[in-house]
């Protein structure tokens, strides 16, 4: 089991038990662990129990599951395990399994249809071609002049673009995520599917977002990378659960929307840089921006295939997503202290109008129209519900934000420490 034992608690990466000769301590109490859902506000127990001791803060043994959201302070002072997790039941393999076959029957029009979108490593970009070379004799000098603009970035921009690089950097976690589903992930590997072949294409073009954030973050002095990188290390061994459960149906709805969302995200923060003066910046949010498009317009164009394969299922697969909602890639964001990071990133990217309630809203009306989803015929009276009930979606959506930003509550300011505990309006 490896454990980090930090003064603000006990960080579990692996799972052991005690074996059947292990002694334990009087001092040593079984405890059982309570999950506190905070985006449920629900209590709830787990099938775990934790040995400590309590004298020394040691983790004795532990049986688990699953990684918890916890906090065991009644018998370790100073000391608490806290792993951020999705609060909604787990669905795992809902689409019938004769239906992989549709997927598998589709991998000659995925090679003809979608692995065109990528492009080719000897095309690309790369993160150093906006970054000072290291290698001149000028980089100092580069180093300098990038300090210099970013000196003049507001604190509430720098929260976002670290906000959308944070979220880049979990890129593990997506690549898991597509290789959840069932019909379409790669099976060893190294699959030649079309299907695995863009998975893992489609994660190297995506790498290169994060890298080029992180190094520029970097350079410019004007954020705590160490927080920064806790951030990417919680979000990432926390993995995530859209609620596809491995179904390509909802997994490809679920990847049009988020795509669309980061392109509206990354376009948002390269027209604002440019405002700031940064125009290297612009160009840099500017061109993750196109990838993100790019990306959009293939997965956009698989669901397109389904509606014209498989309208019911796949109007139903859209109509279940949306009751779900869509959650953003890192919401299960934690910086080590405050669990409250990403609804305060949420509040001031909402604010400073980098991604808004009225951005979901557009995205879904969007898509609408991308997929005909208004014009489909053919469909069966619960298919017909479910058209109708996503088509009223968009409108529905708007009204509900007007009402709320008419209420706003809760704080009006907000630390973040990424930027060194710095105060930034939230609303």
């Amino acid at each position: 089991m490896a454990l980090v034992l930090q003064s603000n608690g006990i960080y579990a990466t692996a799972v052991s038990r005690p074996g059947p000769t292990a002694s334990r301590s009087p001092c040593m109490d079984s405890v059982s662990l309570i999950h506190i859902s905070r985006a449920a506000g629900s209590l709830r127990s787990t099938p775990a129990r934790l040995w400590i001791s309590s004298s020394k803060a040691r983790l004795t043994g532990i049986v688990m599951t699953t990684a918890l959201p916890v906090d065991v302070e009644e018998k370790v002072e100073h000391t608490s395990l806290y792993v951020p997790r999705e609060s909604h039941t787990q669905v795992t393999h809902s689409m019938p399994p004769e239906k992989i076959e549709l997927f598998k029957s589709l991998e000659d029009w995925a090679e003809e249809n979608i692995v065109p979108y990528l492009k080719t490593v000897e095309k690309s970009w790369q993160p150093q071609d906006f970054l000072p070379e290291p290698s001149s004799e000028g980089f100092l000098d580069e180093v300098k002049e990038l300090r210099q603009r970013a000196a003049e970035l507001p604190d509430d921009y720098l929260v976002c673009l670290v906000g959308d690089m944070i979220t880049e950097e979990a890129l593990p976690t997506y690549q898991t995520m597509l290789n959840t589903l069932d019909g379409v992930r790669d099976e060893t590997g190294a699959s030649l599917t079309s299907w695995a072949r863009w998975t893992r294409a489609w994660t190297a073009e995506e790498n290169r977002h994060g890298d080029l954030l992180n190094k520029y973050l970097y350079l410019t002095g004007r954020v705590d990378m160490r927080i920064i990188e806790k951030t990417i290390q919680y979000l990432i061994g926390s993995g995530m659960d859209p609620q596809t459960e491995n179904s390509p149906y909802l997994g490809f709805i679920y990847t049009s929307f988020q795509e669309r969302a980061t392109f509206i995200s990354h376009g948002n923060t390269a027209r604002q840089a440019k405002e700031f003066g940064d125009n290297k910046l612009a160009q840099i949010c500017g061109t993750i921006a196109a990838d993100e498009r790019r990306h959009e317009n293939a997965y956009t164009k698989i669901v397109e295939k389904l509606f014209e394969l498989d309208p019911d299922d796949t109007i139903f697969a859209l109509e279940d997503m949306m009751r779900k909602k869509i959650s953003m890639p890192a919401h299960l964001m934690y910086d080590g202290n405050d669990r409250n990071i990403f609804d305060k990133f949420s509040q001031v990217a909402q604010r400073t109008g980098v991604y808004t309630a009225k951005d979901y809203a557009d995205i879904l009306e969007y898509l609408i129209k991308r997929w005909n989803v208004e014009k489909l015929s053919g469909l069966s009276s619960r298919g017909q519900k479910a058209q109708d009930y996503v088509c009223g979606l968009p409108n529905r959506f708007r009204k509900l934000e007007e009402r709320a930003s008419r209420v706003k509550k809760g704080p009006k300011t907000g630390s973040f420490s990424w930027i060194f505990n710095r105060e930034v309006a939230l609303s």
